[in-house]
């Protein structure tokens, strides 16, 4: 089991735990939505919930729920630069297909 950060999603999220004293880590997972099935959700991790999961890369935590480990297992998060802003990008081996706007994502499981 694995979530891994790029170096500049990794630089990313250290910078928003520096501005953000509260917070532990990053809070990784999915919730149901769209048209697809599921979503991706990202934010500051500010307490360890039961049952999480936690990774760690470089002194970054990141906390997934068990509901959501399945769904996210193996991903690989990046931050990439579009003309004035930049976005995170998830790059998730479960997702077998994604909406036509790309927002959400379904799983072989989820066909099955």
């Amino acid at each position: 089991m694995s979530i891994s950060l790029t170096p500049a999603a990794l630089a990313r999220v250290q910078r928003y735990l520096a501005e953000t004293p509260d917070a532990i880590g990053l809070r990784f997972g999915v919730s149901k939505t769209g048209c697809s099935g599921w979503q991706h959700t990202a934010d500051l991790a500010r307490e360890e919930r039961a049952g999480d999961t936690v990774f760690e890369q470089n002194g970054v935590r990141i906390y997934v729920d068990p509901i959501s480990l399945a769904q996210v297992d193996g991903t690989q998060i990046d931050l990439v630069k579009q003309r004035l802003g930049e976005q995170f990008l998830f790059r998730n081996p479960n997702a077998s297909a994604e909406c036509g706007c790309g927002e959400s994502f379904t799983t072989d499981a989820d066909v099955a």
